[in-house]
Formats: structure tokens, sequence, C-alpha cells
């Protein structure tokens, strides 16, 4: 909902601000370029202004709804509130305020948020929510009953006053938080074709850094659709990103998948993750990647128990993000609905058939090594030199 006439976005950020100015100033420039990147490809109408602390998204009443739900999908917002701009004379914001309550307000309780960031004008916010109170009042007494809820309000008529203009809102649209895309060096992201990873790279993304996304083609082991659903999953994360390069890199292991079945009973799982983790690092060499994030959680599964993720992250010499690792099972499938990555978990995701019979919980490294095939590092290796560009 929002004001007759408002056709302008403003946009809040929050870890942006924690910076030092100079820094501050680039990841803004940055969140500008990725809010102009989503406004074109969803065909939005819209100009965004680089304002310190407060990007405006400058747009048309027809498309100021569509326009606000783009900046609440970037990266580094807060929240958006489509929005009227007036100047900052107090008539000129009790005018707004009045127009938008005759419109908008219907009955329940009202609220005011007023915030001065000007201090040089002759008023302040409790000035402003006291004449805006009352103008609000007058305006719908003759209508209905109004009532005023501070703590609980059925609307909130919000006003934020700076030096270049007021805006008059009526909601705030959350946004993901985080940092800009970008901010920070990209990542490998270890996607299958189930609900974690999606979820674990969105959220290494939200946090500003790219993904690469990989997926590991695990031939016979697969599972109906399983290379689709991880291919839709990435499609879904890109249009997050449209001004990033989201194509995915797809790294054959069937054969080495079969060999593991047929030669390992024990320590199956951590093996096939090692193999997992050294093709992603030799990956990340050729594609300057800076870490490796997958959907792992503590406990989730037999191989992700914190002494057996011990034992595959030593694999590799990067990082292995784990933006997921202390998540309920319930807070990620909630996590993957919001962000449009949920799939049936029901669906035979393929590694499955890979699971012995028996689960290793308390792996040591020296009896794994001594089971596993001598040359799984080495297939890890060219399985990552012959991954195959596709897209999504």
């Amino acid at each position: 909902m929002h004001p007759p006439g408002a056709d302008t976005v403003l946009l809040r950020h929050g870890d942006v601000n924690t910076k030092s100015n100079t820094v501050k100033r680039y990841m803004e420039g940055l969140l500008a370029e990725n809010l102009e990147a989503l406004l074109a490809d969803r065909s939005i109408p819209g100009e965004v202004e680089r304002r310190w602390n407060r990007p405006l998204i400058h747009t048309t009443e027809d498309a100021v709804e569509d326009a606000t739900t783009a900046a609440a999908d970037a990266f580094g917002v807060v929240s958006a509130s489509p929005c009227l701009t007036v100047s900052t004379e107090m008539d000129a914001i009790l005018e707004a305020l009045v127009e938008t309550a005759r419109a908008c307000y219907d009955g329940g309780a009202f609220a005011i948020d007023a915030r001065r960031a000007d201090k040089r004008l002759p008023y302040n916010s409790e000035d402003i929510a006291r004449e805006g109170g009352t103008a609000i009042w007058e305006a719908v007494e003759d209508e209905f009953e109004p009532e005023v809820d501070l703590d609980d309000p059925d609307i909130t008529f919000g006003i934020e006053v700076r030096e270049e203009g007021s805006f008059i809102y009526l909601e705030k649209r959350s946004g993901p938080g985080g940092l800009p895309l970008g901010a920070q060096e990209p990542v490998i992201a270890l996607i299958s074709g189930g609900i974690d990873s999606p979820v674990a790279a969105y959220e290494m993304m939200k946090r500003g850094s790219p993904v690469v996304p990989v997926y590991v083609d695990l031939g016979p082991f697969g599972g109906i659709d399983h290379e689709a659903r991880a291919m839709e999953t990435v499609r879904i994360l890109s249009q997050y990103a449209p001004n990033f390069d989201m194509q995915v890199y797809k790294i054959p292991g069937g054969e080495t998948l079969s060999v593991l079945v047929e030669t390992m009973e024990e320590g199956r799982m951590l093996s096939m993750r090692r193999f997992f983790y050294r093709a992603a690092e030799v990956l990340a060499d050729r594609v300057d990647a800076h870490g490796i994030v997958t959907g792992e959680a503590v406990g989730q599964k037999s191989s992700q128990t914190v002494q057996n993720l011990g034992i595959t992250s030593r694999v590799t010499r990067l990082p292995i993000h784990r933006p997921l690792l202390t998540r309920d099972k319930h807070e990620i499938v909630a996590r993957a609905r919001e962000i449009g990555t949920f799939t049936d978990s029901t669906v035979d995701a393929g590694c499955n058939r890979v699971a012995p019979d028996r689960a290793e919980t308390n792996a040591r490294l020296e009896p794994l090594l001594e089971v596993e095939p001598d040359d799984l590092l080495e297939r890890a290796e060219e399985a990552a030199r012959n991954a195959e560009l596709v897209e999504p």
C-alpha cells in the first residue's frame, strides 16, 4: 500500500552503515548498480539516485509497487518503502498526510512514525507527529471514529524528513539485508538437487559474495530429475543477481561414485564429499574463487557430524563456508520457500543410493585413506578439468 501519487522508493541499508566512509561509498555504488540491473531485468522503469544513507528509485506511480518489490530483493537492502515526495515545509507534509489518510485510512487505529534527519529545520520529530496526528484525525473524523495506538496500530503513517525533501509512506517492505552483491570475493557453490545447497548459496550472496554454481553429475546415482532440479534452483538464484554470471559448471562424477560404491562400505559418503571438495578447489583456481559453500548443517546427516566435517574439510586448502551450520531443517525449508527454491523433499535426490547400510559418524583420517581408492583425488582433479559450462 502506498500514498496516492507515490512515485519514489526509499531504501534503507544496515551493515553498509557500519563501514568507513570510503568503503560505504563503494558499497553504496555497488548497491545502486545491482538495483539498476534488477529494474532492467524485470523491465521496470526507474532511475536510481545514489544518495548517502538513503538511495532512491524514481519511477512512476503505476510501477512503484513493482519497483519496491525489486528493491526488496536486492542484497544489502534492509527495507524499501513506496513513498510520496514533498518539500520540507510543514504545510506540505500535513497536506500529504491528509490526502493519504483520506485515500488509505478507513478505520482502526493509526500511529505516526516521524523522523527528522535535517536538524536545521524549525521543527522536530515530535512536532511532526503531533501536528500530523491532528491533521489525520480531522481528515477522517467525519467518516469514522479514529483511534491512536502507538504499540499495535492498524496503519502507520511514516514521515522521513531529510535535507532534500520529505518522504511519506505507509509500509516498510523487508529486504534481505546483508551486503551488496559483489562486496566480497566469489565462492564456489556446490549445488545439488536438494533443498539445502541453494539456500546456503543464497546466504553467501546475502553477505556480498557472488557464487559460481557447480553441479556434480552423479551419473546413474543422480535420481529422477536430479540435474533439472539443481539447474532450476540456480535459475531462481540468478534472478536475484541478473548482472552476475550464473552459468553452471557441471563436473562428471558418476564413474567415480560407481567405484566408491563397488569398493567401499564404511566411509563411502566421506570419500564422496572429499571428491567434491577437491574438484571444487581445482575449479576455484580456474575461476578465481576464494572458498567453497555447501548446505551442510551439524548432525543433519551422518557425514555431517562435527568429527566428519573436520575430516572432509581437510582435503582442501580453501575455506569451506557452511551458512546453515546451526540451522534446523524446518528453518532451512522455510527459507527455501521464501526465496523460491523449495522443491519436494520426497523426490529421490540420488545420494541416498550411494549411502551404505552402515553409516560412519566418527571417522578418522588414516583409516579412511586406507580404504578409499588411491587415485580418488586425482580423479577429482581430472573431473574438474573436464567440467562443462552449461546454462541453468
